[in-house]
């Protein structure tokens, strides 16, 4: 009786024929199809490292967006755990020798215990006082990241290889790269479509819409939020674990608090709560940064102005306002 009197209310206001297939609605679904579509084609006429690129950081704010948008819980450190996933994925690969497949794996794995040990200390707060726990969190694992020894301080980690995968598939070329990056992104997209939109899930929206209630059906929220905060680290060590492998470099940018500030932005522009907003988030402020950086520090500007035009006209994001204009869940 508890799991369908909180289902009911995680999806109070859901058409039945909605239901769609495995999860997805059917705008959900011709939006997936559309994406595939454009991931298969856009190799062949853009350049493969920016696409990378880009998926890596809309993997990072779909892994951000499980957090805040389906919990309510606005991290302001996440960049601790893409920026320690990208540390040990690069020197996994570089002096361990691992496999690509194992260097992701291994900075997945620390981002992993990273945030089980954040996310216990702050989930015992809520609102700001949470938001505050994780940067100062996330603070500390810049000044480790800036002294130990096998992170390189300000030069980082260079030339880091990216190796065969599975020990016969020659990543050397972008091409190559690119399909595995793709994949990687499209195995992390589902995987959290798939978490949203299970049991467990739907006790995560209650939270978000109404923790006592949830606490006093007999949930231990407590223990959904941790849960939450350590899948939602762990698949951004994945995304920061790939990104160094792209780009054979690990540095203390992916791991500074402005990084966190980024996939915010990228979140909220995207549409919060929205299985696409992210990904369409993290495309815009990626291109922009992209095609825009001769403008130099003009890009930040730009960003901030496009953040406030977000907010004051488009308060559910790019993806939200679609999908309310059009009567449709994307």
């Amino acid at each position: 009786m508890a799991d369908t009197t909180l289902t009911g209310t995680a999806l109070r206001g859901r058409p039945a024929a909605e239901a769609g297939y495995w999860g997805f609605t059917r705008a959900q679904l011709l939006a997936l199809g559309v994406m595939i579509v454009f991931m298969a084609v856009a190799p062949f006429f853009l350049y493969p490292v920016f696409l990378m690129k880009l998926l890596c950081f809309a993997l990072f704010a779909c892994a951000f967006n499980l957090l805040i948008g389906y919990v309510g819980l606005l991290s302001f450190g996440h960049a601790a755990y893409f920026g320690m996933g990208g540390y040990i994925g690069g020197h996994a690969a570089k002096v361990w020798g691992l496999t690509p497949e194992l260097a992701i794996l291994s900075g997945a794995a620390v981002a992993c215990v990273l945030g089980a040990a954040f996310g216990w200390l702050a989930i015992r707060r809520s609102g700001i006082y949470f938001a505050m726990i994780t940067l100062a969190l996330a603070q500390m694992v810049y000044f480790f990241c800036l002294q130990a020894p096998f992170t390189g301080g300000e030069d980082g980690i260079q030339a880091i290889p990216r190796g065969s995968l599975f020990g016969a598939i020659s990543l050397s070329s972008d091409m190559a790269m690119y399909w595995t990056v793709a994949a990687i992104f499209l195995i992390g997209f589902l995987l959290i479509h798939r978490i949203v939109h299970s049991p467990f899930g739907q006790v995560l929206k209650a939270i978000r819409e109404n923790e006592p209630r949830a606490t006093s059906l007999g949930y231990r929220t407590d223990d959904y939020k941790l849960m939450a905060f350590t899948l939602s680290a762990t698949l951004a060590g994945v995304a920061g674990a790939t990104k160094s492998l792209v780009f054979g470099i690990a540095t203390l940018t992916d791991v500074h608090w402005a990084m966190s500030g980024e996939v915010v932005l990228m979140t909220l522009v995207g549409g919060l709560g929205t299985v696409f907003g992210p990904v369409i988030g993290a495309t815009v402020i990626v291109t922009m940064q992209n095609y825009l950086a001769e403008m130099g520090a003009w890009v930040t500007v730009i960003q901030g102005i496009i953040f406030v035009a977000c907010v004051l006209a488009f308060r559910r994001g790019i993806v939200g306002e679609i999908g309310n204009w059009l009567k449709v869940k994307l």
